[in-house]
């Protein structure tokens, strides 16, 4: 009888830990909303685009974990073409936030970058102007502002490697044959703010 306890014990026990593996998978290859950029940089944007060069824009939740892949990628990606383009983060601050709230790691991991500028997007007017959802989002723009391309660069939640969204962005600027203008996006709701600590409801954390 002890015997048959410890198996059925065992058996639950890998079952439920299988469970939570797929789901967590799952969640990791759970692409966010898609952006819904505008075809042509918006006229009302403070954010200047640049006349001899392309402008990328990325959106950004400031608490957002899954998005320290996307800056490490965006890192990746500016040490080959940072001549090539120029690029925002916008670290979206909703309303009645404390000062500095948007002042994070993921701020100072964006400033470290050379040729990035980290912009508080006050009330995420600009992010809605270029129609980002998720955090992460990259939109870009060519130098006579028609949008070339929308999405995200990372290969999963959190996942930093090769992906379809960053070599789509390397070719884009280099001359390269591209595919797609498009690729799935992996993050956190920018417009996602539950709670007015800064502790949102994100990444599964409830």
């Amino acid at each position: 009888m002890k015997k048959k306890v410890v198996i059925l014990s065992c058996v639950l026990w890998a079952s439920a830990v299988a469970f939570g593996v797929s789901r967590m998978l799952d969640y990791e290859t759970s692409p966010g909303d898609q952006a819904s950029a505008p075809h042509r940089w918006p006229a009302d944007s403070r954010i200047d685009l640049s006349v001899d060069r392309a402008t990328l824009i990325m959106a950004a939740h400031p608490h957002c974990p899954c998005t320290r892949a996307s800056m490490g990628e965006l890192g990746e990606l500016m040490a080959s073409i940072k001549d090539r383009v120029t690029v925002y983060v916008l670290f979206v601050k909703p309303a009645g936030m404390h000062e500095n709230w948007e002042k994070t790691d993921l701020w100072r991991a964006a400033e470290g970058i050379p040729g990035v500028i980290a912009v508080c997007d006050e009330g995420g007017i600009e992010a809605r102007r270029f129609g980002c959802e998720t955090s992460g989002q990259v939109v870009l723009y060519n130098a006579q502002g028609h949008r070339l391309f929308q999405g995200g660069i990372t290969m999963g939640r959190g996942r930093e490697g090769d992906n379809d969204g960053a070599d789509t962005i390397y070719l884009m600027l280099t001359g390269g044959k591209v595919d797609r203008t498009t690729s799935p996006v992996f993050g956190c709701p920018v417009f996602d703010h539950a709670k007015q600590d800064g502790e949102d409801t994100l990444c599964g954390r409830e």
